[in-house]
């Protein structure tokens, strides 16, 4: 077993499967798309152990709060660690991670986008320390996000060859 796999069991995590839309929805893209030694990694929003999209749903500020909304950005994290690993078959495989877009469903007024996003951030550089998990990032709030999600998260890591 892989070093972050190990890492993820020792944390209680578990990979979900491939997130499963609403029914009626079509997603016709890649979860993760590999140019050369990139991987470029789709919005991703949290999900359930079953790969249904996890609640709550809503706004962070006013159905959700800040710390609900820090939950959704580390289950989301997962979710997007799921979709590498089916990609590129071993997380160990990461060499770097590149950059990191944080989306919020956010009220009007809320502002405290960067405190939810870092529950993304947190977990990745727990799990691949403070070198490979290093990353660029924004966080930003959105008027709505699809399906009602609080939190999407797309980025891009380096692959070792």
């Amino acid at each position: 077993m892989s070093r972050i796999a190990d890492r993820l069991r020792g944390l209680g995590l578990a990979l979900p499967p491939p997130p499963q839309p609403p029914p009626g929805v079509s997603l016709p893209f890649q979860f993760v798309h590999i140019v050369g030694r990139r991987a470029l990694i789709s919005g991703h929003g949290p999900q359930q152990p079953d790969g249904a999209f996890a609640s709550p749903f809503g706004k962070v500020g006013r159905e959700l709060t800040l710390e609900q909304g820090y939950i959704a950005a580390r289950l989301t994290a997962v979710s997007i660690l799921a979709s590498l690993e089916r990609a590129v078959g071993d997380l160990d495989r990461i060499a770097a991670w590149g950059r990191v877009f944080g989306m919020v469903n956010s009220a009007p007024g809320f502002h405290r986008q960067p405190s939810v996003i870092n529950g993304f951030s947190d977990l990745i550089l727990e799990l691949f320390g403070p070198e490979v998990g290093a990353h660029a990032r924004s966080a930003v709030g959105m008027a709505e996000l699809p399906f009602n999600i609080p939190v999407e998260i797309e980025g891009e890591v380096e692959l070792l060859p």
